[in-house]
């Protein structure tokens, strides 16, 4: 074999090993895609746990501060006041000697509220369980009270459910619906004043429900924003990012 015919030859073996031979990049490439994925499956793991624990630790805040006394009377944010239809006809009770009548009836709403407070707790623990890991990812990548937009979602009408028989009683109990009629008794015949109504349950029951959300949703931007809010490990880790 002449040295012309061996060079040919060496070339050609020395094309082939590396068209054979992965190079060291595409080798480090495959290894970062692997990686990658792994790191993937990691961080959604750990951002779903993270999220039903953000959950979890917000909704028992939110629950515990509505369930005490003056949870809602005291809280300014949350505070059930006299529905807009009725103020007309509370001015004029007020005036004509029933300002303690008028007080008691606010003062019953917002207790019916705070008796109802604590049936929220099962709800939102079923709600937790059954976040698939789309709803995670969605709340990871939402505004500051996407948790608590998911949530009002999924729970709202079975809490409105559980909410309003509690409240019912509670306003029962307390004469609340009694006030409210002998108010409306007495100035249905006033002129100026007309025809009032108001189905007390309902509306009771809607704002006790407004304000849980608010507060879900307060603490949920606490624990987005506020290091100090992040109690455990697993909040830091994730909302930390």
């Amino acid at each position: 074999m002449n040295r012309r015919m061996a060079f040919l030859l060496a070339v050609c073996a020395a094309d082939l090993a590396t068209a054979q031979v992965p190079k060291l990049d595409e080798l480090l490439g495959k290894a970062r895609d692997r990686s990658s994925a792994r790191s993937s499956a990691s961080d959604d793991k750990t951002g779903s746990a993270g999220i039903k624990e953000a959950l979890a630790v917000g909704t028992e805040r939110a629950v515990s501060s509505l369930s005490k006394v003056d949870g809602y009377f005291g809280n300014s944010a949350v505070k059930i006041l006299m529905p807009s239809s009725l103020q007309k006809v509370a001015q004029l009770a007020k005036m004509a000697g029933y300002e303690k009548q008028v007080d008691e009836f606010v003062l019953s709403m917002n207790r019916a509220a705070e008796a109802a407070a604590p049936l929220a707790s099962r709800y939102f623990g079923d709600a937790i369980r059954a976040m698939t890991l789309g709803d995670v990812r969605g709340i990871l990548s939402g505004g500051d009270t996407a948790a608590t937009t998911f949530f009002r979602d999924k729970t709202g009408d079975k809490l409105y459910g559980a909410f309003k028989p509690v409240v019912s009683k509670k306003v029962d109990q307390v004469g609340a619906t009694r006030a409210y009629k002998r108010m409306i008794g007495r100035y249905d015949s006033v002129p100026l004043v007309g025809k009032q109504s108001l189905d007390v349950d309902d509306y009771v029951t809607r704002k006790a429900l407004d304000g849980l959300f608010h507060m879900v949703g307060e603490e949920e931007k606490k624990i987005r924003t506020d290091p100090a809010a992040r109690t455990t490990e697993l909040l830091k880790t994730v909302f930390g990012r």
